[in-house]
C-alpha cells in the first residue's frame, strides 16, 4: 500500500496544468499573430514606400503603428487606401500585443499565486500535524530516511537549506512537507510544528550543524528523541553532550554491514528482503502505555496476521518469545515483526482500557 493523492487534490492539479497549458497556447497564436502582422505590414508599407524606402523602414513603420508611439509617417500616406492599410494594421497589431501581454501577466501571476496558496496550504497542514517526525537535511541520506518514514506511513517535514534538494524531490515525494532555510533556526523549527513531533532527524553533511540542530531541538522540545548523523567519530559524544539520543556514523555502519555481509549473509538478504517487499515488513517497537493496566500476556492475545510477537524490553533486560503468562506492565516496549497495519493493530490492542 503506497501513498496517494486525494482524487479531489489530483483533479485540482489537473485543472492547474490544463488552465496554464491554454495560457501558453493563447501566448503562442498571439506570438505567431504578432509575426504575422509584422510582415503583412512591412510587406505593405514597402510596397507603399517603394522605391524610396527600404524595407528596414518599411519595419520600422510597422512597429510604430503597431505600438502607436506617435512618431509620424515615416513613410508617407498619400492616398485613402493607405491610410485605410496603415489604420488596419495600427488595429489588429495593437489588438494583439495587448491580448499578448495580458496573458503573459496572467501566466506569470497564476504562477505566483499557486506558489504562494500551496505554500499557504503546506504551512497550515503541517501546523495541524502532530505526533510527526521534522527531517533536517533532505539530501542523499535524509531522503532515504524520507522513503522509509513514507513506506511505514510516517507523517514528516523536510528542512533544507538548499531549495533544489526540497524541489527535486517532488517525483520521489509527490505530496511532501517542507521549509527551506537553516535547520537550526529557533523559529524555522517552531514552523516545523516541532512542539507536536515525536522526533528529529539530524543528518545534514556537516557535523557542525548537526550538533546545533540536537542542540535546539532538545532545547524547545526535551522530550522528543533525536537521532543526528556524524562524519567524525570525534564528534559523538559532543552530539550526545548536546541531547541526541542516538548518533550514526556512516563510515562504522558501513563497516559493520560490510562485516555483516561476510559472516551472516542470510540474514542480512532476509533484512533487505523486508525493506523491498511489497508487504514493507519492519522490525516495529511499541511502547506499553503509561495508564494501561498490568496484565498477563496470553490475556491480551497479541496476535495478529499483520504481526509477529519477537520479544518485550523490560529496563534494560530482554525477554525473547515471552510465555502467556509474562505481566505486561507499562513502560515496557513490545517489539515486533509487522507491516504499517500491524502496527497500528498492535497500537490499537496495547492501548489503556
Amino acid at each position: 500500500m503506497t501513498f496517494k493523492r486525494p482524487d479531489k487534490k489530483k483533479r485540482r492539479l489537473e485543472m492547474r496544468s490544463l488552465q496554464l497549458g491554454r495560457i501558453l497556447r493563447r501566448i503562442g497564436i498571439a506570438l505567431g499573430v504578432f509575426a504575422g502582422i509584422l510582415i503583412v505590414g512591412t510587406l505593405g508599407f514597402h510596397m507603399i514606400g517603394s522605391p524610396k524606402s527600404s524595407v528596414a523602414d518599411a519595419f520600422y513603420m510597422t512597429l510604430i503603428t503597431v505600438t502607436t508611439v506617435g512618431y509620424g509617417e515615416y513613410i508617407p500616406l498619400t492616398t485613402t487606401a493607405h491610410r485605410l492599410f496603415a489604420g488596419f494594421i495600427s488595429l489588429v497589431g495593437f489588438g494583439n500585443l495587448t491580448f499578448l501581454f495580458t496573458s503573459l501577466t496572467v501566466f506569470f501571476l497564476e504562477s505566483d499565486l499557486d506558489l504562494s496558496l500551496r505554500r499557504r496550504r503546506m504551512e497550515k497542514r503541517i501546523k495541524d500535524l502532530s505526533g510527526h517526525y521534522i527531517v533536517c537535511g533532505f539530501g542523499r541520506v535524509g531522503r532515504n530516511v524520507g522513503a522509509e518514514l513514507l513506506q511505514t506511513e510516517r507523517k514528516f517535514v523536510a528542512i533544507d537549506s538548499v531549495d533544489t534538494q526540497l524541489a527535486g524531490s517532488a517525483d520521489r515525494f509527490p505530496d511532501l512537507l517542507f521549509l527551506e532555510g537553516d535547520a537550526s533556526d529557533d523559529d524555522l523549527l517552531r514552523a516545523a510544528n516541532i512542539d507536536e513531533a515525536i522526533g528529529v532527524f539530524a543528518v545534514t553533511g556537516d557535523d557542525s550543524r548537526n550538533l546545533m540542530i540536537t542542540l535546539t531541538a532538545k532545547q524547545i522540545n526535551p522530550k522528543l528523541r533525536v537521532v543526528a548523523r556524524c562524519h567524525d567519530v570525534r564528534n559523538v559524544e559532543k552530539l550526545r553532550r548536546v541531547g541526541a539520543d542516538s548518533v550514526v556514523s556512516p563510515d562504522f555502519t558501513g563497516g559493520m554491514r560490510i562485516a555483516s555481509l561476510m559472516l551472516r549473509p542470510t540474514v542480512v538478504s532476509f533484512l533487505d528482503e523486508m525493506l523491498r517487499s511489497k508487504h514493507r515488513v519492519r522490525i516495529e517497537e511499541v511502547a506499553v502505555p503509561e495508564k494501561f493496566a498490568p496484565c498477563p500476556l496470553g490475556q491480551l492475545a497479541l496476535t495478529h496476521a499483520d504481526y509477529v510477537l519477537i520479544a518485550i524490553r523490560t529496563g534494560e533486560d530482554w525477554v525473547f518469545n515471552p510465555d502467556e503468562s509474562f505481566i505486561v506492565q507499562p513502560g515496557q516496549v513490545v517489539i515486533a515483526m509487522a507491516s504499517p497495519a500491524g502496527r497500528a493493530v498492535l497500537v490499537g490492542q496495547l492501548k489503556p482500557v
